[in-house]
């Protein structure tokens, strides 16, 4: 993984914490769910893969309260090596997910897409800071 996206997926997790109205952090380290994916795309599905995946990540964000980040990412130099990095409230959030029409729409449109497809769960090192992602971009 380069720089950048080591920095990029660090930081969501750092910063995937929900922040109160009172600017005090609620933690939910103890349930929250974080994946890094790594998918591997055959190369003349990649452009149809991508318009797929776009249309999933939003839908999951928009509509599912208990999905907190869904970030699509592909190497710079291998564009069909695909990072998602994954983070749900907590496991059932994430079964929840598995069940939405976007997602199985996803997964049944991709299936010959994929060539390997890996899921990494992750533990958040400080999920005490992760609001504060959040709050930047919306300046």
């Amino acid at each position: 993984m380069n720089k950048f996206l080591k920095c990029l997926f660090f930081t969501l997790i750092l910063n995937a914490t929900i922040v109160n109205a009172q600017d005090k952090s609620t933690t939910m380290a103890g349930t929250m769910l974080v994946r890094m994916s790594e998918i591997e795309i055959h190369p003349e599905y990649l452009e149809a893969y991508q318009v797929i995946l776009k249309e999933e990540a939003l839908a999951s964000i928009k509509v599912e309260p208990g999905v907190i980040a869904i970030f699509p990412m592909s190497e710079k130099d291998r564009p069909n090596q695909i990072r998602i990095v994954e983070i749900y409230a907590d496991r059932q959030a994430y079964l929840s997910h598995l069940e939405t029409p976007h997602f199985k729409h996803y997964k049944t449109s991709t299936l010959k897409m994929v060539k390997s497809l890996k899921l990494i769960d992750m533990n958040a090192i400080d999920p005490e800071t992760m609001g504060l992602i959040f709050k930047k971009m919306q300046k």
